[in-house]
């Protein structure tokens, strides 16, 4: 496959591209584009073997590029995860629907469709909205393009992480994008364990009706920290709300959260460095105790007590060994 796609581009190598499509478009030192790119309409040759990533809008219609348009109308075929709303983006601006259907439950499938159609054209991939592989299928299809000897072009545009963060009022760099928590109490403990002490803003996607839920893990791994919870970017009902996450936990406790959430998070300030110091060593004690009396597991145990004392996960763990050791003589004895 390797050789043949990359015969593909070399054979389409001497064919004149659009300029939008070409790798050697460029800004200026302006910031605007050197030369105007000719409008693609369907038919339109683009590189053979080439794979576009393409933004397109978290809410508003409106929020696509030029180039998005112009690349949408000349592809092959675009690969969709949300076949519906991809079809109703590419009507509102009167581009033929040529889709294919990429999504996680087909990802194998799928991929061989998308490299085998790259053998001669191009395809561009979206997501139901925003940028593709960011929570979204499409990081093993790049994979295998570039392994395959394919090209990769990346569109910019909308995409709900970079939304909600420039309008949280936070420090937007530098900052972290951890996407959706694990579903697992414990491994979500862990997850924000390993989370609590960096100084990056923290940028988190949620669903409603696990939004008090993820609010209250985060109150209780991180501290009560200043956050803003952004729904519906760029739709109607947009809605930011800042405050601390306990003011926020009670905010959606009394108001039924809906649509879709993005949160930012404060990053670990020169304060943290105080978390837990009303904690003594009997306290460490007792809690790792009674965690090893209950069963719970010693990774969780361990993460969730480094992050409420600010204590190296390390030392807590060596206190967790110690006790075991003494525990077991104990018994031996």
């Amino acid at each position: 496959m390797a050789s043949r796609v990359a015969a593909s581009l070399s054979e389409d190598s001497g064919r004149e591209e659009p300029s939008d499509a070409s790798s050697d478009h460029r800004h200026d030192g302006c910031g605007g584009p050197d030369v105007a790119p000719p409008p693609l309409t369907a038919g339109t040759a683009l590189p053979i073997g080439t794979l576009y990533v393409v933004a397109t809008p978290i809410g508003n219609l409106d929020d696509i590029t030029l180039r998005a348009l112009r690349v949408l109308r000349a592809v092959s075929v675009v690969a969709a995860e949300d076949a519906r709303r991809t079809r109703s983006l590419l009507a509102r601006h009167g581009i033929p629907a040529r889709l294919m259907s990429y999504r996680e439950a087909n990802r194998a499938a799928a991929t061989a469709a998308v490299l085998e159609t790259l053998r001669t054209g191009a395809v561009a991939l979206v997501s139901d909205a925003g940028t593709p592989l960011i929570s979204d299928p499409g990081a093993e299809l790049v994979r295998r393009v570039v392994a395959e000897g394919g090209r990769v072009e990346a569109l910019p545009g909308a995409n709900a992480a970079l939304t909600a963060l420039v309008v949280s009022g936070l420090p937007p760099a530098p900052f972290t994008f951890v996407g959706f928590l694990s579903r697992q109490r414990g491994d979500r403990r862990v997850q924000l364990a390993a989370l609590a002490d960096r100084p990056d803003t923290l940028v988190f996607y949620e669903a409603p009706h696990r939004l008090q839920e993820t609010l209250l893990a985060l109150q209780d791994a991180l501290g009560d920290r200043a956050a803003a919870v952004c729904r519906e970017l760029t739709k109607v009902h947009e809605e930011v709300r800042r405050g601390t996450l306990g003011e926020l936990r009670e905010h959606f406790a009394a108001t039924a959260p809906r649509g879709e959430f993005t949160l930012v998070v404060a990053g670990a300030d020169s304060g943290a460095a105080h978390k837990g110091a009303g904690t003594t060593d009997a306290d460490i004690e007792a809690r790792l105790r009674a965690a090893m009396e209950s069963g719970e597991d010693m990774r969780v145990a361990v993460a969730a007590l480094a992050a409420e004392t600010g204590q190296p996960r390390r030392t807590i763990y060596a206190r967790w060994q110690t006790l075991r050791s003494a525990a077991a003589t104990s018994d031996n004895g």
